[in-house]
């Protein structure tokens, strides 16, 4: 058996050799081109492919920096948004609670002049209560007056005869209680 593997060894090799041989392979150059590759891989990993690779990660890690500070920018711009339209809210709401106070104040004055108008209305009127009872008493007296001297002159001419102050007071009396009763 080991015959048969050694002989099937034996005539792989020879295969191998006939077929490197009609290729026209040297097995010395073929062993030095492939040092010669290794050391290019070598070289070209170390000198080129090492800095470029190194080169485009760093790219990387400033583009995930860049998506990072506009994921944050975008946040802060939310919040931005955000507090800007508390701020607004905000404001229009004082500017509500603004117009209520002045319509209230507005109201608040109105009312307080209205009052004002009614209070010099009353006092108008009071005076003028006051001016008319003033003219009024006047009147009364100068009607009493004119009352007691026309019953004197009409005593007078009734009875003929001149009237003494003392008669014409007590008459004027006497026709004053009647005129008030």
């Amino acid at each position: 058996m080991f015959t048969l593997l050694a002989i099937a060894a034996e005539s792989q090799q020879n295969a191998v050799s006939e077929l490197f041989g009609k290729f026209g392979v040297n097995w010395p150059y073929f062993i030095a081109s492939c040092l010669n590759f290794l050391l290019v891989i070598w070289v070209l990993k170390r000198y080129a492919f090492g800095p470029i690779q190194q080169m485009l990660e760093q790219r990387r890690e400033r583009i995930a920096e860049g998506e990072e500070k506009l994921k944050l920018i975008e946040k802060q711009l939310a919040e931005s948004e955000a507090t800007t339209a508390a701020a607004i809210a905000k404001a229009s709401e004082e500017a509500l609670r603004m117009i209520n106070e002045a319509k209230q104040g507005a109201a608040a004055f109105s009312e307080q002049k209205a009052q004002e108008a009614i209070a010099q209305a009353q006092q108008i009127l009071a005076k003028a209560e006051t001016a008319a009872k003033a003219d009024r008493d006047r009147l009364n007296l100068e009607l009493k007056r004119e009352i007691g001297r026309l019953v004197a002159a009409t005593t007078a001419q009734v009875a003929g005869k001149i009237l003494t102050p003392d008669d014409q007071r007590r008459l004027n009396e006497e026709a004053l209680a009647k005129v008030e009763a």
